[in-house]
Protein backbone atom coordinates (compact mmCIF):
# COMPACT_ATOMS: atom_id res chain seq x y z
CA UNK A 1 0.00 0.00 0.00
CA UNK A 2 1.22 3.36 -1.24
CA UNK A 3 2.23 5.56 2.14
CA UNK A 4 -0.40 7.90 3.25
CA UNK A 5 -1.03 11.85 1.85
CA UNK A 6 -0.62 15.22 3.48
CA UNK A 7 -1.90 17.27 0.92
CA UNK A 8 -1.93 21.10 1.73
CA UNK A 9 -3.37 23.24 -0.63
CA UNK A 10 -2.33 27.42 -0.24
CA UNK A 11 -2.10 29.84 -3.13
CA UNK A 12 0.82 31.68 -1.53
CA UNK A 13 3.85 29.64 -2.89
CA UNK A 14 6.34 30.83 -0.22
CA UNK A 15 3.58 29.92 2.56
CA UNK A 16 3.07 26.15 0.79
CA UNK A 17 6.82 25.70 0.61
CA UNK A 18 7.17 26.21 4.13
CA UNK A 19 4.03 24.24 5.20
CA UNK A 20 5.69 21.56 2.95
CA UNK A 21 9.50 21.88 4.59
CA UNK A 22 7.31 21.22 8.46
CA UNK A 23 5.25 18.50 7.32
CA UNK A 24 8.79 16.56 5.50
CA UNK A 25 11.00 16.92 8.32
CA UNK A 26 8.41 15.24 10.69
CA UNK A 27 6.44 13.17 8.28
CA UNK A 28 8.05 12.26 5.46
CA UNK A 29 9.36 9.08 5.50
CA UNK A 30 6.00 7.53 6.86
CA UNK A 31 3.63 9.80 4.54
CA UNK A 32 3.68 11.18 1.43
CA UNK A 33 3.56 15.00 1.28
CA UNK A 34 2.63 16.92 -1.04
CA UNK A 35 1.41 20.69 -1.68
CA UNK A 36 -0.65 22.19 -4.35
CA UNK A 37 -1.63 26.15 -5.01
CA UNK A 38 -5.84 25.58 -6.07
CA UNK A 39 -8.12 23.62 -5.72
CA UNK A 40 -8.44 21.88 -8.92
CA UNK A 41 -4.76 20.11 -8.87
CA UNK A 42 -5.53 19.28 -5.40
CA UNK A 43 -8.97 17.60 -6.05
CA UNK A 44 -6.80 15.61 -9.41
CA UNK A 45 -5.04 14.10 -6.57
CA UNK A 46 -7.70 13.32 -4.21
CA UNK A 47 -9.29 11.74 -7.06
CA UNK A 48 -6.67 9.62 -8.57
CA UNK A 49 -5.94 8.64 -4.92
CA UNK A 50 -9.67 7.42 -4.24
CA UNK A 51 -9.60 5.83 -7.97
CA UNK A 52 -6.04 3.82 -7.14
CA UNK A 53 -7.22 3.47 -3.61
CA UNK A 54 -4.44 4.90 -1.55
CA UNK A 55 -5.19 6.36 1.56
CA UNK A 56 -5.19 9.60 2.62
CA UNK A 57 -4.74 11.09 6.12
CA UNK A 58 -4.91 14.71 6.31
CA UNK A 59 -5.45 17.60 3.84
CA UNK A 60 -5.09 21.08 4.80
CA UNK A 61 -6.64 23.81 2.63
CA UNK A 62 -6.68 27.62 2.56
CA UNK A 63 -9.96 29.07 3.01
CA UNK A 64 -9.53 31.81 -0.03
CA UNK A 65 -8.25 29.77 -2.61
CA UNK A 66 -8.72 31.60 -6.13
CA UNK A 67 -11.16 28.92 -7.58
CA UNK A 68 -12.61 27.15 -4.75
CA UNK A 69 -13.17 28.10 -1.16
CA UNK A 70 -10.93 25.61 0.66
CA UNK A 71 -14.03 24.63 2.84
CA UNK A 72 -15.64 23.75 -1.02
CA UNK A 73 -12.78 21.60 -1.47
CA UNK A 74 -12.42 19.98 2.17
CA UNK A 75 -16.65 18.97 2.05
CA UNK A 76 -15.26 17.00 -1.68
CA UNK A 77 -12.59 15.04 0.92
CA UNK A 78 -15.27 14.19 2.95
CA UNK A 79 -17.09 12.57 0.32
CA UNK A 80 -13.84 11.20 -1.83
CA UNK A 81 -11.63 10.26 1.53
CA UNK A 82 -14.50 10.09 4.53
CA UNK A 83 -11.75 9.13 7.14
CA UNK A 84 -9.21 12.10 6.45
CA UNK A 85 -8.22 14.76 8.54
CA UNK A 86 -9.63 17.98 6.97
CA UNK A 87 -8.77 21.18 8.32
CA UNK A 88 -8.61 25.14 6.97
CA UNK A 89 -5.45 26.93 7.05
CA UNK A 90 -4.98 30.19 8.55
CA UNK A 91 -2.32 32.72 9.25
CA UNK A 92 -1.29 33.74 12.83
CA UNK A 93 -3.74 36.99 13.44
CA UNK A 94 -6.22 35.45 11.41
CA UNK A 95 -8.79 35.81 14.88
CA UNK A 96 -8.90 39.09 13.94
CA UNK A 97 -10.51 38.54 10.99
CA UNK A 98 -14.21 38.34 11.44
CA UNK A 99 -14.92 36.69 7.82
CA UNK A 100 -12.38 33.88 8.34
CA UNK A 101 -13.51 33.10 12.19
CA UNK A 102 -17.58 32.97 10.51
CA UNK A 103 -16.01 31.01 7.56
CA UNK A 104 -14.44 28.18 10.26
CA UNK A 105 -17.54 28.57 12.17
CA UNK A 106 -19.80 28.13 9.29
CA UNK A 107 -17.85 24.86 7.81
CA UNK A 108 -17.79 23.42 10.95
CA UNK A 109 -20.87 23.28 11.66
CA UNK A 110 -22.25 21.83 8.03
CA UNK A 111 -19.07 19.19 8.51
CA UNK A 112 -17.04 20.41 5.68
CA UNK A 113 -13.88 20.57 8.10
CA UNK A 114 -12.71 19.33 11.38
CA UNK A 115 -10.83 22.30 12.90
CA UNK A 116 -8.57 24.92 11.45
CA UNK A 117 -4.41 25.24 11.39
CA UNK A 118 -2.46 27.68 11.71
CA UNK A 119 0.19 27.95 9.16
CA UNK A 120 4.05 27.57 10.31
CA UNK A 121 5.59 30.94 10.19
CA UNK A 122 9.03 29.48 11.72
CA UNK A 123 10.99 26.66 11.44
CA UNK A 124 10.76 24.50 13.07
CA UNK A 125 7.25 25.30 14.13
CA UNK A 126 6.49 22.89 17.21
CA UNK A 127 2.90 24.06 17.47
CA UNK A 128 2.44 23.13 13.94
CA UNK A 129 3.77 20.03 13.72
CA UNK A 130 1.83 19.27 17.35
CA UNK A 131 -1.26 20.10 15.75
CA UNK A 132 -1.14 18.03 12.56
CA UNK A 133 -0.03 15.55 14.78
CA UNK A 134 -2.98 14.87 16.61
CA UNK A 135 -4.98 14.85 13.59
CA UNK A 136 -2.50 12.22 12.00
CA UNK A 137 -3.03 10.22 15.44
CA UNK A 138 -6.82 10.50 14.80
CA UNK A 139 -7.18 9.53 11.51
CA UNK A 140 -4.79 6.23 12.18
CA UNK A 141 -7.15 4.91 14.80
CA UNK A 142 -9.28 5.00 11.87
CA UNK A 143 -7.47 2.36 9.39
CA UNK A 144 -8.67 -1.04 9.57
CA UNK A 145 -6.22 -3.72 8.81
CA UNK A 146 -4.17 -6.37 11.01
CA UNK A 147 -1.59 -4.57 12.51
CA UNK A 148 -4.22 -3.06 15.21
CA UNK A 149 -3.67 -3.73 19.15
CA UNK A 150 -6.75 -5.85 18.90
CA UNK A 151 -8.33 -7.32 15.95
CA UNK A 152 -11.58 -8.82 15.90
CA UNK A 153 -12.91 -10.56 13.16
CA UNK A 154 -16.69 -11.84 12.63
CA UNK A 155 -19.29 -12.20 10.13
CA UNK A 156 -20.49 -9.08 7.82
CA UNK A 157 -23.33 -7.05 9.19
CA UNK A 158 -23.63 -9.19 12.81
CA UNK A 159 -25.01 -7.64 15.83
CA UNK A 160 -22.90 -9.29 17.60
CA UNK A 161 -20.23 -7.36 16.06
CA UNK A 162 -21.71 -4.18 16.45
CA UNK A 163 -22.00 -4.30 20.07
CA UNK A 164 -18.47 -5.59 20.30
CA UNK A 165 -17.29 -2.35 18.65
CA UNK A 166 -19.77 -0.21 20.58
CA UNK A 167 -17.70 -1.89 23.52
CA UNK A 168 -14.12 -1.35 22.36
CA UNK A 169 -14.58 2.18 20.98
CA UNK A 170 -16.34 3.49 24.39
CA UNK A 171 -13.47 2.10 25.85
CA UNK A 172 -11.08 3.38 24.23
CA UNK A 173 -9.69 0.36 23.12
CA UNK A 174 -8.14 0.93 19.21
CA UNK A 175 -9.23 -1.99 17.42
CA UNK A 176 -9.71 -3.28 13.83
CA UNK A 177 -12.96 -5.65 12.53
CA UNK A 178 -12.79 -7.98 10.05
CA UNK A 179 -15.31 -9.01 7.77
CA UNK A 180 -15.14 -12.86 7.87
CA UNK A 181 -14.07 -13.91 4.45
CA UNK A 182 -12.19 -11.31 3.56
CA UNK A 183 -8.44 -11.68 2.78
CA UNK A 184 -7.85 -10.06 5.36
CA UNK A 185 -9.96 -11.95 7.80
CA UNK A 186 -8.21 -15.37 6.42
CA UNK A 187 -5.30 -14.32 6.82
CA UNK A 188 -5.29 -13.27 10.52
CA UNK A 189 -7.44 -16.28 11.21
CA UNK A 190 -4.96 -18.65 9.37
CA UNK A 191 -1.77 -17.07 11.45
CA UNK A 192 -3.52 -17.25 14.50
CA UNK A 193 -4.85 -21.10 13.76
CA UNK A 194 -8.19 -20.40 14.52
CA UNK A 195 -11.21 -22.23 13.87
CA UNK A 196 -12.94 -21.93 10.69
CA UNK A 197 -10.45 -19.61 8.87
CA UNK A 198 -11.44 -19.65 5.13
CA UNK A 199 -15.58 -19.35 6.20
CA UNK A 200 -17.45 -16.52 5.86
CA UNK A 201 -19.28 -17.59 9.05
CA UNK A 202 -18.18 -19.11 12.00
CA UNK A 203 -17.44 -17.79 15.43
CA UNK A 204 -16.53 -14.22 16.47
CA UNK A 205 -12.66 -14.07 17.22
CA UNK A 206 -10.73 -11.26 19.52
CA UNK A 207 -7.05 -11.11 19.14
CA UNK A 208 -4.93 -9.25 21.05
CA UNK A 209 -1.22 -8.93 19.81
CA UNK A 210 -0.32 -5.86 21.74
CA UNK A 211 -1.31 -8.42 24.80
CA UNK A 212 0.98 -11.07 23.74
CA UNK A 213 -1.59 -12.37 20.94
CA UNK A 214 -4.12 -12.82 23.52
CA UNK A 215 -6.83 -15.12 21.62
CA UNK A 216 -10.64 -15.17 22.22
CA UNK A 217 -13.83 -16.79 20.98
CA UNK A 218 -17.01 -15.72 20.76
CA UNK A 219 -16.12 -13.91 24.64
CA UNK A 220 -18.53 -11.67 26.37
CA UNK A 221 -18.22 -8.26 26.97
CA UNK A 222 -16.70 -9.19 30.42
CA UNK A 223 -14.41 -11.51 29.07
CA UNK A 224 -13.14 -9.14 26.18
CA UNK A 225 -12.69 -6.13 28.88
CA UNK A 226 -10.97 -8.57 31.46
CA UNK A 227 -8.63 -9.41 28.99
CA UNK A 228 -7.50 -6.02 28.25
CA UNK A 229 -7.01 -5.58 31.69
CA UNK A 230 -10.21 -3.70 33.00
CA UNK A 231 -11.26 -5.28 35.99
CA UNK A 232 -14.60 -7.00 35.86
CA UNK A 233 -14.53 -8.81 39.46
CA UNK A 234 -13.98 -7.46 43.07
CA UNK A 235 -11.02 -9.62 43.35
CA UNK A 236 -7.73 -7.53 44.33
CA UNK A 237 -10.40 -5.07 45.47
CA UNK A 238 -10.87 -4.23 49.62
CA UNK A 239 -14.36 -5.49 51.18
CA UNK A 240 -14.33 -1.85 52.81
CA UNK A 241 -14.35 1.20 50.58
CA UNK A 242 -15.17 4.79 51.36
CA UNK A 243 -16.81 5.35 48.56
CA UNK A 244 -18.89 3.70 45.57
CA UNK A 245 -19.85 5.33 42.24
CA UNK A 246 -22.49 4.17 40.45
CA UNK A 247 -21.35 5.19 36.90
CA UNK A 248 -18.69 5.95 34.74
CA UNK A 249 -20.37 8.57 32.70
CA UNK A 250 -18.57 12.12 32.89
CA UNK A 251 -19.87 12.80 36.40
CA UNK A 252 -19.14 9.75 37.91
CA UNK A 253 -16.00 9.88 36.52
CA UNK A 254 -15.18 13.16 37.95
CA UNK A 255 -16.35 12.16 41.34
CA UNK A 256 -13.86 9.06 41.25
CA UNK A 257 -10.93 11.57 40.54
CA UNK A 258 -11.32 14.13 42.59
CA UNK A 259 -12.31 11.71 45.86
CA UNK A 260 -9.31 9.85 45.14
CA UNK A 261 -6.83 12.63 44.54
CA UNK A 262 -8.39 13.66 48.19
CA UNK A 263 -6.94 10.42 49.73
CA UNK A 264 -10.85 8.39 49.47
CA UNK A 265 -10.66 4.89 48.72
CA UNK A 266 -13.26 4.78 45.99
CA UNK A 267 -14.70 1.79 43.80
CA UNK A 268 -16.91 3.21 40.27
CA UNK A 269 -19.17 0.52 39.35
CA UNK A 270 -19.85 0.90 35.52
CA UNK A 271 -22.44 -1.53 33.47
CA UNK A 272 -22.00 -0.91 29.97
CA UNK A 273 -18.63 1.20 29.66
CA UNK A 274 -16.88 4.50 30.20
CA UNK A 275 -18.32 7.86 29.50
CA UNK A 276 -21.69 7.01 29.77
CA UNK A 277 -24.05 8.90 27.23
CA UNK A 278 -21.48 10.76 26.46
CA UNK A 279 -18.34 8.32 25.21
CA UNK A 280 -21.27 8.07 21.79
CA UNK A 281 -20.15 11.43 20.77
CA UNK A 282 -17.67 11.43 18.09
CA UNK A 283 -16.79 15.06 18.75
CA UNK A 284 -17.59 17.14 22.00
CA UNK A 285 -16.68 20.45 20.73
CA UNK A 286 -17.55 23.02 23.49
CA UNK A 287 -15.76 21.36 26.71
CA UNK A 288 -13.28 24.05 28.06
CA UNK A 289 -9.69 23.15 27.48
CA UNK A 290 -10.29 21.48 24.10
CA UNK A 291 -10.47 23.88 21.44
CA UNK A 292 -10.45 21.42 18.44
CA UNK A 293 -13.14 19.11 20.67
CA UNK A 294 -12.65 15.62 22.00
CA UNK A 295 -14.32 12.48 21.50
CA UNK A 296 -16.63 11.69 23.91
CA UNK A 297 -14.37 8.20 24.49
CA UNK A 298 -11.35 9.95 24.56
CA UNK A 299 -12.77 12.18 27.78
CA UNK A 300 -13.78 9.22 29.69
CA UNK A 301 -10.37 7.90 29.09
CA UNK A 302 -8.15 10.81 30.18
CA UNK A 303 -10.96 10.60 32.81
CA UNK A 304 -10.28 6.85 34.02
CA UNK A 305 -6.33 7.29 33.68
CA UNK A 306 -6.46 10.05 35.90
CA UNK A 307 -8.94 8.06 38.37
CA UNK A 308 -6.87 5.18 37.95
CA UNK A 309 -3.50 7.02 38.84
CA UNK A 310 -5.10 8.42 42.20
CA UNK A 311 -5.56 4.77 43.56
CA UNK A 312 -9.13 4.53 42.52
CA UNK A 313 -10.59 0.97 41.49
CA UNK A 314 -12.98 0.25 38.60
CA UNK A 315 -15.19 -2.51 37.78
CA UNK A 316 -16.95 -2.64 34.34
CA UNK A 317 -20.04 -4.75 32.53
CA UNK A 318 -21.56 -5.45 35.67
CA UNK A 319 -24.67 -3.92 36.98
CA UNK A 320 -25.15 -2.74 40.84
CA UNK A 321 -27.97 -4.78 42.36
CA UNK A 322 -28.79 -3.03 45.00
CA UNK A 323 -27.50 -0.97 48.11
CA UNK A 324 -28.74 -1.83 51.51
CA UNK A 325 -28.36 1.04 54.44
CA UNK A 326 -26.61 -0.75 57.24
CA UNK A 327 -25.40 0.76 60.72
CA UNK A 328 -21.94 2.27 59.51
CA UNK A 329 -22.72 3.03 55.89
CA UNK A 330 -24.09 0.69 53.09
CA UNK A 331 -23.85 -2.77 51.36
CA UNK A 332 -23.73 -2.79 47.64
CA UNK A 333 -24.60 -5.95 46.08
CA UNK A 334 -22.96 -6.18 42.44
CA UNK A 335 -24.68 -8.29 39.95
CA UNK A 336 -22.28 -11.32 39.89
CA UNK A 337 -19.53 -10.18 41.46
CA UNK A 338 -20.27 -9.90 45.05
CA UNK A 339 -20.85 -7.20 47.63
CA UNK A 340 -18.06 -4.42 49.07
CA UNK A 341 -19.06 -2.58 52.18
CA UNK A 342 -19.34 1.27 51.31
CA UNK A 343 -19.25 4.47 53.93
CA UNK A 344 -21.00 6.61 51.18
CA UNK A 345 -22.33 6.07 47.58
CA UNK A 346 -22.61 8.69 44.69
CA UNK A 347 -25.31 7.87 42.07
CA UNK A 348 -23.66 8.77 38.82
CA UNK A 349 -25.97 6.15 36.65
CA UNK A 350 -27.17 9.35 33.79
CA UNK A 351 -29.66 8.64 31.74
CA UNK A 352 -30.42 6.72 28.73
CA UNK A 353 -31.78 8.72 25.84
CA UNK A 354 -34.33 7.71 23.27
CA UNK A 355 -33.06 7.28 20.11
CA UNK A 356 -35.05 6.91 17.19
CA UNK A 357 -33.66 3.64 16.57
CA UNK A 358 -32.82 3.48 12.29
CA UNK A 359 -29.68 2.37 11.62
CA UNK A 360 -29.31 4.85 8.59
CA UNK A 361 -29.68 8.16 11.31
CA UNK A 362 -27.41 6.20 13.99
CA UNK A 363 -24.81 5.73 11.96
CA UNK A 364 -24.75 9.98 11.51
CA UNK A 365 -24.98 10.55 15.22
CA UNK A 366 -22.90 13.24 15.74
CA UNK A 367 -22.46 14.14 12.26
CA UNK A 368 -25.55 16.09 11.77
CA UNK A 369 -27.91 13.97 13.81
CA UNK A 370 -27.92 14.44 17.97
CA UNK A 371 -29.21 13.39 20.33
CA UNK A 372 -30.83 15.80 23.66
CA UNK A 373 -31.05 18.87 24.21
CA UNK A 374 -28.06 20.52 23.30
CA UNK A 375 -27.67 22.34 20.42
CA UNK A 376 -24.21 23.82 20.89
CA UNK A 377 -24.00 23.51 17.09
CA UNK A 378 -26.51 26.59 16.93
CA UNK A 379 -23.79 29.18 15.52
CA UNK A 380 -22.43 27.58 12.78
CA UNK A 381 -25.76 26.81 11.43
CA UNK A 382 -26.26 30.05 9.36
CA UNK A 383 -28.56 29.36 6.42
CA UNK A 384 -28.90 25.43 7.19
CA UNK A 385 -31.67 23.31 7.26
CA UNK A 386 -32.81 22.17 10.75
CA UNK A 387 -34.85 19.44 12.09
CA UNK A 388 -36.19 19.15 15.80
CA UNK A 389 -38.04 16.07 16.59
CA UNK A 390 -40.34 16.31 19.46
CA UNK A 391 -42.62 18.29 20.94
CA UNK A 392 -41.51 19.60 24.55
CA UNK A 393 -40.59 22.38 26.18
CA UNK A 394 -36.94 21.63 25.72
CA UNK A 395 -37.72 21.61 21.54
CA UNK A 396 -39.41 24.74 21.70
CA UNK A 397 -36.93 26.53 23.03
CA UNK A 398 -34.18 25.07 21.09
CA UNK A 399 -36.37 25.79 17.86
CA UNK A 400 -36.55 29.33 18.67
CA UNK A 401 -32.57 29.44 19.64
CA UNK A 402 -31.88 27.75 15.99
CA UNK A 403 -33.92 30.63 13.96
CA UNK A 404 -31.59 32.58 14.94
CA UNK A 405 -29.10 30.96 13.05
CA UNK A 406 -30.47 28.67 10.54
CA UNK A 407 -32.29 29.12 7.25
CA UNK A 408 -35.54 27.54 8.50
CA UNK A 409 -36.58 25.24 11.21
CA UNK A 410 -38.80 22.69 11.16
CA UNK A 411 -40.26 20.99 14.20
CA UNK A 412 -41.50 17.19 13.42
CA UNK A 413 -44.25 15.86 16.19
CA UNK A 414 -46.26 13.01 16.40
CA UNK A 415 -49.11 14.70 17.66
CA UNK A 416 -51.96 16.89 16.32
CA UNK A 417 -50.60 19.97 17.57
CA UNK A 418 -48.47 21.23 20.31
CA UNK A 419 -51.02 22.17 22.94
CA UNK A 420 -50.76 19.02 25.28
CA UNK A 421 -46.71 18.92 25.75
CA UNK A 422 -44.92 22.65 25.31
CA UNK A 423 -46.06 25.68 27.00
CA UNK A 424 -48.18 28.08 25.73
CA UNK A 425 -45.76 31.14 25.80
CA UNK A 426 -43.26 28.80 23.45
CA UNK A 427 -45.92 27.96 21.24
CA UNK A 428 -47.21 31.85 21.02
CA UNK A 429 -43.59 32.65 19.49
CA UNK A 430 -43.50 29.24 17.46
CA UNK A 431 -46.56 30.04 15.50
CA UNK A 432 -45.43 33.67 14.96
CA UNK A 433 -42.48 32.97 13.21
CA UNK A 434 -42.09 32.44 9.72
CA UNK A 435 -38.50 30.85 10.02
CA UNK A 436 -39.85 27.62 12.14
CA UNK A 437 -42.75 25.34 10.59
CA UNK A 438 -44.25 22.28 12.79
CA UNK A 439 -45.12 19.31 11.07
CA UNK A 440 -47.97 17.33 12.88
CA UNK A 441 -48.64 13.77 12.62
CA UNK A 442 -45.53 12.66 11.45
CA UNK A 443 -42.71 10.92 12.81
CA UNK A 444 -38.64 10.35 11.30
CA UNK A 445 -38.39 6.91 9.37
CA UNK A 446 -35.36 7.40 7.39
CA UNK A 447 -33.02 9.86 6.23
CA UNK A 448 -29.42 9.77 4.21
CA UNK A 449 -25.97 11.11 4.13
CA UNK A 450 -22.78 10.82 2.87
CA UNK A 451 -20.56 11.26 6.31
CA UNK A 452 -22.95 14.16 6.95
CA UNK A 453 -26.65 14.21 7.16
CA UNK A 454 -28.22 15.85 4.20
CA UNK A 455 -32.14 14.33 3.71
CA UNK A 456 -34.82 12.63 5.80
CA UNK A 457 -37.65 10.40 5.31
CA UNK A 458 -40.98 11.54 6.74
CA UNK A 459 -44.14 9.64 7.34
CA UNK A 460 -47.72 11.10 7.54
CA UNK A 461 -49.12 9.08 10.68
CA UNK A 462 -52.59 9.37 9.22
CA UNK A 463 -52.19 9.08 5.09
CA UNK A 464 -49.49 6.30 5.39
CA UNK A 465 -47.41 8.18 2.91
CA UNK A 466 -43.86 9.38 2.92
CA UNK A 467 -41.93 12.41 1.51
CA UNK A 468 -38.62 13.50 1.83
CA UNK A 469 -37.34 16.75 3.29
CA UNK A 470 -33.47 18.44 3.13
CA UNK A 471 -31.85 18.52 5.96
CA UNK A 472 -28.37 19.40 7.36
CA UNK A 473 -29.26 18.88 11.41
CA UNK A 474 -31.55 16.84 13.09
CA UNK A 475 -32.26 17.50 16.95
CA UNK A 476 -33.59 14.34 18.54
CA UNK A 477 -35.56 15.62 21.66
CA UNK A 478 -37.94 12.54 22.20
CA UNK A 479 -37.00 12.62 26.04
CA UNK A 480 -34.65 10.50 28.47
CA UNK A 481 -35.37 8.05 31.16
CA UNK A 482 -33.46 7.45 34.15
CA UNK A 483 -32.97 3.98 35.27
CA UNK A 484 -33.74 4.50 39.15
CA UNK A 485 -36.20 1.46 39.81
CA UNK A 486 -33.74 -0.72 41.62
CA UNK A 487 -32.95 1.86 44.20
CA UNK A 488 -34.45 1.41 48.00
CA UNK A 489 -37.65 2.59 48.84
CA UNK A 490 -36.05 5.19 51.13
CA UNK A 491 -34.75 6.95 47.75
CA UNK A 492 -37.10 9.76 46.98
CA UNK A 493 -37.57 10.30 42.76
CA UNK A 494 -39.33 12.85 41.24
CA UNK A 495 -42.56 11.75 38.59
CA UNK A 496 -40.49 11.45 36.16
CA UNK A 497 -38.20 8.83 38.03
CA UNK A 498 -35.03 11.31 38.59
CA UNK A 499 -33.59 11.56 41.88
CA UNK A 500 -34.51 14.14 44.11
CA UNK A 501 -31.73 15.94 46.01
CA UNK A 502 -31.07 18.31 48.91
CA UNK A 503 -33.64 21.24 49.61
CA UNK A 504 -35.93 19.53 47.37
CA UNK A 505 -35.57 16.62 49.64
CA UNK A 506 -36.96 18.95 52.98
CA UNK A 507 -39.57 20.22 51.28
CA UNK A 508 -40.80 16.92 49.62
CA UNK A 509 -40.10 14.27 52.34
CA UNK A 510 -39.53 13.93 55.99
CA UNK A 511 -35.66 14.28 56.37
CA UNK A 512 -34.81 13.30 59.90
CA UNK A 513 -31.01 14.15 60.22
CA UNK A 514 -30.65 17.40 62.63
CA UNK A 515 -28.77 18.63 59.78
CA UNK A 516 -30.26 19.58 56.16
CA UNK A 517 -29.19 17.83 53.37
CA UNK A 518 -26.44 18.49 50.83
CA UNK A 519 -27.18 20.04 48.19
CA UNK A 520 -26.39 16.41 46.17
CA UNK A 521 -27.68 14.24 48.78
CA UNK A 522 -30.54 12.00 48.23
CA UNK A 523 -33.29 11.55 50.84
CA UNK A 524 -31.39 8.55 52.10
CA UNK A 525 -28.52 10.36 54.11
CA UNK A 526 -25.27 9.44 52.64
CA UNK A 527 -26.12 8.44 49.30
CA UNK A 528 -25.71 11.25 46.78
CA UNK A 529 -26.76 12.14 43.40
CA UNK A 530 -24.97 13.95 40.73
CA UNK A 531 -25.03 14.32 36.96
CA UNK A 532 -28.42 13.76 34.37
CA UNK A 533 -29.68 11.32 36.83
CA UNK A 534 -30.47 14.00 39.51
CA UNK A 535 -33.85 16.02 39.17
CA UNK A 536 -33.39 19.56 37.53
CA UNK A 537 -29.83 18.98 36.54
CA UNK A 538 -28.42 21.02 33.42
CA UNK A 539 -27.75 18.22 30.75
CA UNK A 540 -24.39 18.95 30.32
CA UNK A 541 -21.00 17.24 30.07
CA UNK A 542 -19.73 20.40 31.70
CA UNK A 543 -22.39 20.38 34.47
CA UNK A 544 -21.81 16.99 35.20
CA UNK A 545 -18.31 17.51 35.44
CA UNK A 546 -18.99 20.20 37.77
CA UNK A 547 -21.51 18.04 39.65
CA UNK A 548 -18.80 15.00 40.27
CA UNK A 549 -15.87 17.28 41.60
CA UNK A 550 -18.49 19.28 43.89
CA UNK A 551 -20.34 16.19 45.34
CA UNK A 552 -16.99 14.99 47.07
CA UNK A 553 -16.85 17.48 49.59
CA UNK A 554 -20.07 16.92 50.43
CA UNK A 555 -19.48 13.44 51.17
CA UNK A 556 -16.02 14.74 52.99
CA UNK A 557 -18.59 16.76 55.42
CA UNK A 558 -20.78 13.52 55.52
CA UNK A 559 -17.94 11.31 56.11
CA UNK A 560 -16.65 13.58 59.23
CA UNK A 561 -19.81 13.26 61.10
CA UNK A 562 -20.00 9.47 60.58
CA UNK A 563 -18.42 7.49 63.78
CA UNK A 564 -15.33 5.67 63.02
CA UNK A 565 -15.45 1.71 63.06
CA UNK A 566 -12.84 -0.11 65.06
CA UNK A 567 -10.23 -1.77 63.22
CA UNK A 568 -11.02 -5.23 62.13
CA UNK A 569 -14.84 -4.55 63.62
CA UNK A 570 -17.35 -6.47 60.58
CA UNK A 571 -19.65 -4.13 59.22
CA UNK A 572 -23.10 -4.33 60.23
CA UNK A 573 -25.65 -6.30 57.70
CA UNK A 574 -28.92 -5.40 57.20
CA UNK A 575 -31.89 -7.26 58.20
CA UNK A 576 -32.98 -9.54 55.43
CA UNK A 577 -35.96 -8.90 53.15
CA UNK A 578 -38.95 -10.01 54.25
CA UNK A 579 -39.73 -13.29 51.21
CA UNK A 580 -35.85 -13.88 50.50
Amino acid sequence: MARPLLLAVDPDFESLSRIEAELGRRFGSDYRVRGELDATAALTQLERAAERGDPVALVLADPWLPDLPGAALLGRVRTLHPDAGRALLVPWGAWADRRTAEEILRAIAHGEISYYVLKPWTSPDELFIRTVGEFVQAWSRTVPGVNREVVVVGAARDPRGHDVRSLLTRNGIPHAYLDRGTVEATDVLTRIDAPSPDSATGPMVVWMPALGGTLLVDPTDAEICGAWGIRTDLSDIPAEVDLVVVGAGPAGLAAAVYASSEGLSVLCVEERALGGQAATSSLIRNYLGFSRGLSGAELAQRGFQQAWVFGASFLLTRRVASISPVQDGFAVAVEGAGEVHARAVVLAMGVAYRRLGIPDLEALSGSGVYYGASVSEAHGLKGARAVIVGGGNSAGQAALHLKRYAAHVTIVIRTPDLSSTMSRYLIDEIESSDEITVVPNAEVVGGTGEGWLREITLADRDMGTEHSLAADALFVMIGAEPHTQWLPGEVLRDQRGFLVTGAEVTAAADWEQDRPPAPHETSLPGVFAVGDVRSGSVKRVASAVGEGSVVVSEVHEFLSLQPTRAAGSEPTSPAPAEGR
